[in-house]
């Protein structure tokens, strides 16, 4: 497969808040056609989890909270949130390494990442913590057939979260939820420019996109969303769940 040699990336901005049962698909339409842009065939949609969570219900009151004895201890001891460290640890459906104040579980989905993606960073001042979609590829089809239902353009679509890395500091964008496409691209079989038959070279290109709009997107900049165009992805069906490594393989595990 031939790649595009240039890619534009082109933001989404929203200028209201995502409240419970808003209709992504028309707000984020609707923000293209103020900036008169309008989605073409071949483009990639790559969403922020946190409109998504919004959306669909996934803010939890804080005040509703009563953290264990446990949990309490733990936060007092790194200065963290004791209702935060409960909810994190029932969203998670275990608990991979808890020391120093960070705390890393995995997710019901199988996501490895810090406080079973629990945030409240973004939400509302640090009155409610906002949950990882229930199944965000699920949320990523459903958007995108929305997508497809006003303007007739079956996008793929990128949801995605911050997470940290085993080996490395700082965040970086990961892709939790896809459709549309497949989320890696296999070149093993292939050569490489001087005959050597590639291996290992399976890559992960929904995370790549997903860190490529991280880019524009940002943190602080009220911009979930954006257009990744003149990439030639992997067709087909695909989901983020082939993103995971299994546990067996998983050499930080």
């Amino acid at each position: 497969m031939s790649l595009a040699g240039e890619l534009r990336l082109i933001p989404i901005p929203l200028a209201d808040e995502i409240a419970p049962g808003d209709a992504l698909a028309e707000k984020l339409l609707h923000s293209l056609r103020g900036q008169r842009v309008s989605l073409r065939p071949g483009d990639i949609l790559v969403i922020k989890h946190k409109i998504v969570s919004k959306a669909e219900g996934g803010m939890v009151d804080l005040a509703t909270i009563r953290p264990s004895e446990d949990s309490v201890s733990w936060a007092q001891k790194y200065g963290l949130d004791a209702r935060v460290v409960e909810l994190a640890l029932r969203e998670g459906r275990s608990v991979v390494r808890r020391k120093n104040g960070v705390l890393i579980t995995e997710t019901s989905h199988g996501f490895v990442c810090a406080n079973s993606g629990v945030d409240v960073s973004n939400v509302d001042g640090g009155r409610h913590a906002l949950l990882l979609p229930e199944d965000p590829d699920r949320s990523a089809a459903q958007l995108r057939r929305q997508i497809k239902k006003f303007t007739g353009l079956a996008v793929p679509i990128i949801i995605t979260d911050s997470f940290g890395r085993a080996w490395r500091e700082g965040l970086t964008e990961v892709a939790i939820g896809v459709a549309g496409m497949k989320p890696m691209r296999d070149d093993r079989g292939r050569r490489d420019p001087l005959g050597y038959s590639l291996r290992v070279s399976v890559e992960a290109v929904a995370d790549e996109l997903a860190c490529a709009a991280g880019l524009v997107c940002g943190k602080l900049n009220r911009t979930p969303a954006c257009i990744v165009r003149g990439y030639r992805y992997p067709t087909g069906r695909g989901s983020a769940r082939d993103l995971l490594r299994p546990a067996g393989s998983d050499l930080f595990r």
